[in-house]
């Protein structure tokens, strides 16, 4: 497995990483404890070193599914969470209906990382992204909150994700944020213009996140593929059977090149 730097910072991690949020949440019904536990140890052994979570999936609950399965492995690898949803580390929320609201505020994130690190089972988060960025609350708050706790050692590393250019570098500037993460494929590419070059200019890496389109770039689906009422994309206008049906004939050949 090839490594790769992100942006200027120390931080290594593997050249192809493993997003976790399905193995809880959003794709249907949360997928078997074991056996994910055995996917999450079969990744390390072929070279994954760069694991993806957040406390809103579940939500918590992939959280304690990552932090579990990769206990035996810390030292060999590199976890990434989220921050920025109202959620309450003490309140339990996993039968909530609909998404919670934004809540970037410091305190909330102080209190927010407490339970990420207990959840994960670590002393320190190597990774730790603002999840979506809160308009009621500067980014350089966010990022003077981040440093603190990086002072402090309880993160090592400072993301943003989906974030503008501007913010981008008002974060940066008060804290160096070591990574972006966008959605970016061969489906989605608003990212090229404008972002990836400041990311460049400012020595910031780029982590793309839903490489596959949400799994339509394997070339698995069609007009006949169904989705679980629990799985997002069964609400999403690209997952319409008419829209697989008229895709699938634009991706079928590039898929086979």
């Amino acid at each position: 497995m090839q490594k790769r730097k992100l942006g200027n910072s120390n931080l290594e991690v593997s050249a192809i990483g493993l997003g976790c949020m399905g193995m809880s949440f959003s794709y249907g019904p949360p997928k078997d404890t074991q056996e994910m536990t055995a996917l999450l140890g079969a990744a390390v052994d072929r070279g994954v070193t760069f694991f993806d979570t957040a406390e809103v999936y579940g939500p918590f609950t992939n959280e304690e599914l990552v932090g579990e399965a990769l206990a035996p492995f810390r030292r060999q690898v590199a976890i990434a969470t989220k921050f920025g949803f109202d959620l309450n580390p003490n309140f339990d929320p996993r039968g909530m209906k609909g998404s919670p609201g934004l809540n970037s505020r410091p305190e909330h994130i102080k209190q927010a990382v407490e339970g990420l690190l207990k959840r994960l089972k670590v002393e320190t988060i190597d990774l730790l992204y603002q999840h979506r960025v809160d308009p009621n609350v500067p980014i350089e708050d966010v990022a003077g909150a981040v440093k603190e706790l990086i002072q402090s050692g309880k993160v090592k590393h400072f993301g943003l994700s989906e974030a503008g250019v501007q913010t981008i570098r008002r974060a940066h500037a008060v804290q160096p944020v070591t990574a972006l993460q966008s959605e970016y494929s061969l489906w989605t590419r608003t990212p090229e213009k404008e972002v990836i070059p400041t990311l460049e200019q400012l020595g910031i890496g780029f982590v793309p996140y839903s490489p596959l389109g949400k799994g339509f770039l394997t070339g698995k689906m069609d007009e006949s593929t169904t989705f679980d009422s629990s799985d997002f994309r069964s609400t999403l206008p690209r997952f319409t059977p008419e829209a697989l049906k008229a895709n699938q004939a634009l991706i079928n050949p590039l898929l086979s090149l």
